[in-house]
């Protein structure tokens, strides 16, 4: 008796995505700004706090957005693109079905053989539309709820990635103690987040860990000297 073979594919590839855009912003910018601020005259860590809280909120509202319109644009233009093959579907059929052949032709069909897919495929207009968006144009169907979607998971991963540097400012009152160890809990939260991301996207998650604390500590490292510098 056989096991059935069954293909294991990560299937949730922009979720993730979103996650990777909001965390790792907010785990470098507020980081950014509490360092930043402290070292200055009037800093105390109730200060920092407040900081900090603010620029997530606003951070996370502003990478929401961001992350809804660009879905939103995703789904017009593919929306778009759909109409515009329709009307060709009517307008213009036989250069349609010449377009279905040329696919078909890429994967070294023969002739005789590419004549029946083409007239079983052009029988039904969505069946003939959906072939050409998806082989022609290269475009998957986008989620109608992606937009609200993108927008929830990149806002939340913002907010809790931003509070993992003002965790020790919260914590503590000495602020350079509070920076010390708001240093060490974002770098072990880089690792952390990028160990899962490895197990997740297929890679060693050792080397995502690793890769992630590098990136994410060198961009935390530029906006720390950029805010000091301000500051």
């Amino acid at each position: 008796m056989h096991n059935p073979h069954v293909e294991k594919h990560f299937q949730a590839t922009e979720t993730v995505r979103d996650v990777v855009i909001g965390m790792s912003d907010g785990l470098t910018v507020p980081f950014a700004l509490a360092a930043g601020l402290t070292g200055t005259a009037v800093a105390t860590s109730k200060l920092v706090v407040i900081a900090g809280l603010a620029e997530i909120a606003a951070g996370s509202i502003a990478m929401g957005l961001g992350g809804y319109l660009a879905a939103r644009t995703d789904r017009d233009h593919y929306e778009s693109e759909r109409q515009r093959e329709t009307r060709e579907t009517i307008e213009l059929p036989q250069k349609e079905r010449d377009e279905v052949a040329e696919v078909f032709r890429d994967f070294g069909m023969s002739e005789e053989d590419i004549k029946p897919v083409v007239a079983a495929i052009s029988a039904d207009q969505k069946r003939w539309v959906d072939f050409m968006m998806r082989f022609e144009l290269g475009f998957e169907e986008p989620d109608p709820a992606r937009a609200r979607n993108s927008a929830a998971t990149i806002a939340v991963s913002y907010v809790v990635g931003g509070l993992v540097p003002l965790s020790s400012y919260m914590l503590m009152d000495d602020l350079h103690s509070a920076l010390l160890a708001s240093v060490v809990v974002t770098l072990i939260a880089l690792f952390v987040f990028g160990f899962v991301k490895g197990r997740l996207t297929g890679i060693s998650p050792l080397r995502g860990g690793m890769q992630t604390v590098v990136i994410g500590g060198l961009a935390s490292a530029a906006a720390f000297g950029l805010a000091r510098w301000i500051s």
